[in-house]
């Protein structure tokens, strides 16, 4: 490895932050010997809408109360660089940080649908891939455009201590099984709740 850092990168709106965003994290940290993880909390998720979206400020103080380790850490990355495509991010980071190894870290539930993302193939060809697999979207995931388009680039689990020092483009597919929870899933409860409370008011 040379003595390079090599750093994870965790992508999304972290709105909520929960135990699924820190549970990757934490595997990743493991199985691919990071010295670190870096979650890029979005200002705004191009795919996502802005109603039900809670404020950058909440979203970056709830994931810094979740991520809860000194080796995963929360940044504001894409605003200081001016980016909102996770491309453009990848290219100024590895331009930025010419003595860094990266990694995209996602589940499986991206990989299924990163054919949407703007100039996906660009991510690819970026910085090497860890796939985490999640409940339900292990199928989607490995028959996606995304999956056979970078087929002869799949790379097997043994691999992953290495991946972090592998030419992209290259990926692993993760058989770890993601806690199951998910932001929209608590945001749900949320307002569930919220919903209870206001009718034991009436």
């Amino acid at each position: 490895m040379g003595g390079r850092r090599r750093i994870g990168l965790l992508g999304g709106s972290f709105n909520p932050a929960h135990e699924g965003h820190r549970d990757i994290s934490l595997a990743a940290i493991a199985y691919l010997d990071l010295d670190e993880v870096w979650w890029v909390v979005s200002p705004q998720n191009p795919l996502k809408p802005e109603k039900g979206m809670a404020s950058f400020a909440e979203r970056m103080a709830s994931a810094r109360a979740m991520a809860h380790h000194p080796r995963i850490r929360v940044t504001d990355i894409e605003t200081k660089l001016g980016t909102r495509y996770t491309a453009d991010t990848l290219r100024k980071l590895v331009t930025r940080f010419p003595s860094y190894r990266f990694v995209w870290l996602m589940g499986a539930d991206n990989l299924a649908q990163i054919a949407s993302w703007a100039d996906w193939t660009r991510i690819f060809h970026l910085t090497p891939i860890a796939v985490f697999d999640r409940p339900s979207y292990t199928n989607k995931a490995l028959t996606s455009l995304a999956a056979r388009r970078f087929r002869r680039s799949r790379r097997r689990e043994a691999a992953l201590k290495t991946l972090a020092a592998t030419p992209a483009p290259a990926w692993v597919f993760v058989h770890h099984r993601l806690n199951p929870i998910s932001a929209t899933a608590i945001r749900a409860e949320r307002a569930r709740k919220r919903a209870s409370k206001s009718k034991s008011g009436d």
